[in-house]
């Protein structure tokens, strides 16, 4: 066995062991049972072609993504914690928030003005839960509001002990001749300089405990190719993550990241997937249909849980038998 395979199985056993004594807890306190995703029942391709501006709307998916809002069950793995989730308010972020919510934790979304319509759904379904939500807009190009965000999270939240670096801008184009300057730039401050800014504010404000969690991708390993500059950042969010887990790991925070495969999300229909590419989405995975975010959640709060205090520099990878990214 390599020392990647043997990695993987230690991951895969903890949390096979996780989701064996969450339920048995969860009865013995008389609370809900733990999440079972209907995975069976799930949609698979093909799927009808559907364009939005970017960066889309969950609302407005055909069909509409299921982020865990009435299957999540939590457990209190992340009870008093305080979370900023960027691009929370759809997708794998959304689902993020709706469960560290269910966990116990308060939480802060960041999202673009566009996106208020899903901010506003995510926000109510928090607040639901009994859990304080804190609704911060903003454009993560810009280093000054980054600071701001972290900031004003930290503040109204009344602390700050999860970071999660979920936001991302993906556009797909043929050849590197049709990728712009202007492209390149919104993809790389979106992806890379945004989490860079957002954990440096971040753990100048975090104790020991803290975490952060980042979001890489299956193509940080296996790149598409009409999506170089997005594949090229998700490789550098997973080097980013294994170097800060290293530099933050005597101070007691950690750092880890989740590595998604093809998930049904805004990102695809607001110019993230050509048509053909759109229609057969998540077909050529052994499941042979993409993820719906909602199957992604769990291994976000496993990321952060504290009783997994000794994980830190790890990658969860949830790409449907893609194998791992690195």
């Amino acid at each position: 066995m390599t020392d990647t395979d043997r990695r993987t199985f230690v991951t895969g056993a903890a949390l096979a062991a996780g989701a064996v004594a969450a339920p048995a807890a969860a009865v013995q306190g008389g609370a809900k049972a733990a999440t079972t995703p209907a995975a069976a029942a799930y949609p698979k391709p093909p799927f009808p072609v559907q364009r939005q501006p970017w960066p889309g709307l969950a609302s407005k998916m055909t069909p509409r993504p299921d982020h865990g809002e009435t299957s999540y069950k939590g457990s209190g793995k992340l009870a008093g914690k305080k979370a900023l989730i960027t691009g929370g308010d759809s997708g794998i972020g959304r689902a993020a928030a709706i469960a560290y919510a269910r966990e116990g934790a308060d939480v802060a979304i960041n999202y673009l003005p566009a996106e208020e319509p899903d901010a506003r759904e995510v926000i109510a379904l928090i607040r639901a839960e009994g859990r304080r939500a804190v609704a911060i807009p903003g454009d993560l190009r810009d280093e000054g509001f980054c600071r701001k965000l972290v900031e004003q999270a930290a503040t109204q939240l009344g602390g700050l002990d999860i970071l999660v670096n979920n936001a991302a801008r993906q556009q797909t184009r043929p050849g590197i001749a049709d990728i712009s300057a202007q492209d390149f730039d919104d993809t790389m401050k979106t992806n890379v300089y945004a989490p860079f800014w957002l954990t440096k504010a971040a753990v100048a404000r975090m104790g020991a405990g803290a975490v952060i969690v980042n979001t890489s991708s299956e193509q940080a390993g296996d790149p598409s190719p009409d999506i170089v500059d997005y594949a090229l950042t998700r490789a550098a969010v997973l080097n980013f993550t294994k170097s800060m887990a290293k530099q933050l790991a005597p101070r007691g925070i950690r750092v880890n990241a989740v590595a998604p495969g093809p998930f049904w999300t805004p990102l695809q229909v607001s110019g993230g997937a050509t048509p053909d590419k759109q229609r057969s989405f998540g077909q050529s995975s052994p499941m042979g249909r993409p993820g719906q975010p909602a199957e992604i959640a769990a291994l976000y709060v496993a990321a952060a849980d504290p009783s997994l205090s000794y994980s830190t520099g790890q990658i969860f990878g949830s790409t449907g038998g893609n194998g791992q990214p690195a």
